[in-house]
């Protein structure tokens, strides 16, 4: 029987007790009395309470003590105790066994509904995939379910459709909404060779993409499987928790025995009164709060990042977050986009120098050609035919264009009259910016230069700044010579630079930082996984590599430096709340046990085994609401 049905069942059993209660002062008693409440309170410890015993039967034979144990102690010492004073004439406390079942299944049915809401980010995660897809079969495009979607098959999507799996666009361009994924609000411009996520929306154009990934290997798939394994994950504070469980029932056992002892033989107190005390003791002691402490906030806190693009392995991380001093970006891809990109271009006629450039560029296939070219081809220039083309090993490239020779690369090319003294003072100007300059023109007269360089990305900057306003230190690591490092971390305000790093050494540079600091390490490619996997926390950028982002505790599905302040900071109040939602449970113990024992009798605080159990109930919502609070929290802004 489920809890809710057990509860139902209890609640249609306590009732008429409830009505006796009521109406016992006018005279008003049940048909049958007190041997009707017997059979009802009878019914009532073999349904509602069943589970509650048999969990506390299995504890006991193998020598432990759960939080059941405490509520079939309660429970039956009330029961037992009746059937005693049923047989020997004496007030019977049926309905306060009745009250309590009926109470902790009153809160547990509350926190299972509470517990459902926290961990709906799975299930709305889920209700993201499309249904079906329009899949070409045999040059005609058919409506498919999602499960007969193949790698290699061609899909069209509509304005205002789901994506149905992870693939490449082959046709068309269009504008995607990829929050529900990303987390990113505005809608991303696609075109031809772009890749596109399951469950995003297509916005404006009509497209054909190709699939890549379908089914669990999806990126949404991926994202729901790991969000599953952070809700069921253990945080390392919730061992302690375990350890003062096992010690805390015994211990509740123990006084609860005393209480009863105190008030029945030195307080000469009689029987009931004295067994009320004790029962209430039992009850109110009931570690359950302790028990929703950790793993509801854990549900939430991972649920939330989720959705903001940002996915929490286990609880592992959230308690490291919460002590990291030092964050350590990578360069390459990490904190620049990856690919040298055209910054500068010098001359008088600065869209015809890149003309120029990407006309004979075209032909070539080394990354500062493709930047040339991409930058031609961002301002939409037309492109000369070239004719001719020749690579001059180690100095550049020449070309024909329009019966002129063009000449691009180093100065070696140019006649030494040919370069001015201002594009000289320019082109050492540049290159002291620690960029790749290239030279264009003519062997007796050089018309400009093209600046090269891989660039920060535009959130750099911002994400570094708010690192440091929360005290954090930023380092990057980086192969490049330290000109070119120092010129990048000072664009984005990295506090230290390591250069000339090798691959291999990035993991012991993660060790010498760690000596003093507790380190988060940021990084995208194969060579970051060993230093994802010794930092105190490992952040994998979403765009990266397949075994960085598995070396990574924390991953970032959207390539945006943003996400990892967001990131940590998320971490690091879903780990205070977990140590919040604990403090207050161990408090509400401390402070309950005491007045259910009587201690404060004497001025009128009293807690009957019936307000127990319903303060019991009330303080494991109290917890459940505090984790749900963490979806309400502001996180501050990265600008």
């Amino acid at each position: 029987m489920s809890i809710k049905n057990r509860f139902i069942f209890s609640l249609i059993i306590s009732l008429p007790m409830l009505v006796q209660m009521i109406l016992m002062p006018w005279g008003w008693m049940l048909p049958g009395g007190d041997w009707l409440m017997f059979g009802l309170a009878t019914v009532e410890m073999v349904v509602a309470a069943g589970p509650f015993l048999h969990s506390a039967w299995a504890a006991f034979k193998n020598h432990q003590a759960n939080m059941d144990t405490l509520v079939a102690i309660g429970t039956l010492t009330a029961y037992l105790y009746s059937v005693y004073a049923l047989f020997t004439h004496r007030a019977v406390f049926f309905e306060s066994a009745v009250f309590i079942i009926t109470f902790i299944l009153l809160g547990q049915v509350l926190e299972e509904k509470m517990r459902t809401n926290a961990s709906s980010a799975v299930k709305k995660l889920i209700n993201l995939q499309a249904k079906t897809a329009e899949v070409m079969r045999a040059g005609q495009f058919v409506q498919v379910p999602l499960q007969e979607v193949q790698v290699d098959d061609i899909l069209r999507v509509k304005p205002g459709q789901k994506i149905a799996v992870d693939g490449v666009i082959t046709q068309g361009t269009s504008s995607i909404d990829e929050s529900m994924v990303t987390g990113e609000s505005m809608p991303v411009t696609k075109k031809v060779g772009d890749q596109v996520i399951g469950a995003t929306i297509n916005k404006t154009g009509t497209f054909l993409f190709q699939a890549q990934k379908v089914g669990p290997d999806t990126l949404l798939s991926q994202i729901v499987e790991m969000v599953k394994k952070a809700q069921t994950s253990r945080a390392p504070i919730q061992k302690l928790t375990d350890k003062i469980s096992n010690i805390f029932v015994p211990a509740v056992l123990i006084i609860a025995i005393l209480t009863f002892v105190i008030w029945n033989i030195f307080l000469q107190a009689s029987t009931v009164r004295a067994l009320l005390f004790a029962v209430s003791v039992v009850i109110i002691a009931c570690p359950c709060a302790l028990g929703l402490a950790t793993p509801t906030a854990l549900m939430v806190g991972t649920g939330r990042s989720a959705k903001a693009g940002i996915l929490i392995k286990n609880g592992e991380v959230l308690e490291a977050a919460d002590n990291i001093q030092t964050v350590v970006f990578d360069k390459t891809g990490t904190i620049t986009h990856g690919q040298p990109q055209v910054t500068d271009i010098v001359g008088s006629k600065p869209k015809q120098i890149l003309q120029i450039a990407a006309s004979i560029e075209t032909a070539s296939e080394h990354p500062l050609a493709q930047a040339i070219v991409q930058a031609a081809q961002k301002q939409e220039l037309s492109l000369i035919p070239a004719a001719d083309f020749q690579t001059i090993v180690g100095k550049g490239v020449r070309a024909q264009l329009q019966d002129k020779q063009f000449y691009i690369g180093s100065e070696q090319l140019f006649s030494q009259n040919s370069i001015s003294e201002k594009l000289r003072q320019q082109k050492e100007q540049l290159q002291n910016e620690a960029k790749t300059v290239v030279i264009v023109g003519e062997v007796g007269a050089a018309q400009g230069l093209i600046a090269i360089q891989d660039t920060p990305k535009s959130s750099a900057a911002a994400a570094i700044a708010a690192l440091k306003r929360q005290g954090l230190k930023t380092v990057m690591l980086t192969g490049d010579n330290q000109q070119v490092a120092q010129a990048i971390a000072q664009k984005v305000g990295i506090d230290q630079v390591f250069a000339n790093v090798l691959p291999n050494d990035k993991a012991q540079i993660v060790q010498q930082l760690q000596r003093h600091n507790n380190v988060a390490f940021v990084g995208d490619g194969i060579n970051d996984a060993p230093a994802l996997t010794l930092a105190n926390v490992g952040i994998a950028m979403g765009s990266g590599t397949d075994i960085a982002i598995e070396a990574g505790g924390i991953v970032l599905v959207k390539n945006d430096l943003r996400g990892v302040v967001q990131a940590l900071e998320l971490s690091r109040k879903t780990f205070q709340r977990i140590k919040f939602n604990l403090f207050w449970a161990f408090i509400y113990n401390a402070l309950g046990i005491p007045i259910a024992a009587g201690v404060f009798v004497g001025w009128g605080l009293v807690l009957s085994p019936e307000l127990a159990s319903l303060a019991m109930a009330l303080s494991s919502i109290s917890v459940v609401l505090s984790s749900l609070l963490l979806n309400k929290v502001k996180l501050t802004p990265v600008d």
